[in-house]
């Protein structure tokens, strides 16, 4: 079927985000007084869980005590912000080849969508961040974590913003960096390009349709093209 719509993945796909992330929950939970400080590799095992008040709950089980899950949630709305602050302060840039490939889809009359499980705020963020456009002004739909019942790797965000896309998912193409992500779209339906992340570097991708280093790689330059015919 005709190609009409690419649904993406925000964190480690449009961006190299995680180390925000992770610097805006150190930071939060310094100033809430908490004693966790996440390093590089304690994240690297916490992304394997998504969300992030679902990671902050898996590291609470793992010590075996700490904050209450409304103390999680306040955390999470003060890393948030955290997280905001930090984008705004630039040093954020889309990976090799995103910007291409939005205008492409643009020019090629495509629809283009976000599937994430982080939040819609922190979705703006980036995208103010990298295009100084609202992501409302970049992307026709919005699937974010706090929209589904279940994060990825359930299907859950995919089959959203195919719902909202109004398209069957032989008409879309997933764009992800993550097991996890990979999973969750296949389970969906969807063809899958990875382009694996500073932390998803070493993840089985078995299945993929795509595998690639980026998306400025002209092997997905060639494969887009015949999915695009």
């Amino acid at each position: 079927m005709t190609l009409r719509a690419l649904i993406l993945d925000v964190d480690g796909t449009l961006a190299e985000t995680e180390e925000a992330h992770r610097r805006a929950f150190n930071d939060s939970f310094a100033s809430a007084g908490l004693d966790w400080h996440w390093t590089i590799s304690d994240y690297r095992h916490l992304l394997k869980t998504t969300g992030g008040k679902e990671r902050m709950a898996a590291h609470r089980a793992t010590l075996g005590h700490g904050p209450t899950d409304a103390e999680i949630a306040a955390l999470h709305r003060r890393k948030t912000a955290r997280y905001g602050e930090i984008l705004a302060e630039g040093g954020i840039a889309l990976r090799p080849g995103v910007s291409n490939l939005i205008t492409t889809a643009r020019d090629r009359g495509l629809a283009l969508a976000i599937a994430t499980t982080t939040n819609r705020a922190n979705v703006d963020a980036l995208a103010m961040a990298c295009w100084d456009q609202p992501a409302a002004e970049i992307f026709d739909v919005i699937a974010a974590g706090d929209d589904v019942a279940a994060k990825k790797p359930a299907p859950d965000v995919f089959l959203l913003a195919l719902q909202r896309l109004a398209l069957p998912p032989e008409q879309a193409l997933a764009f992800e960096d993550s097991r996890n992500g990979l999973k969750s779209a296949q389970s969906a339906g969807l063809r899958v390009v990875i382009t694996p992340s500073l932390y998803t570097q070493d993840e089985d991708f078995t299945g993929a349709d795509l595998i690639v280093p980026d998306l400025a790689d002209p092997g997905f330059a060639t494969r887009f093209e015949q999915w695009l015919t």
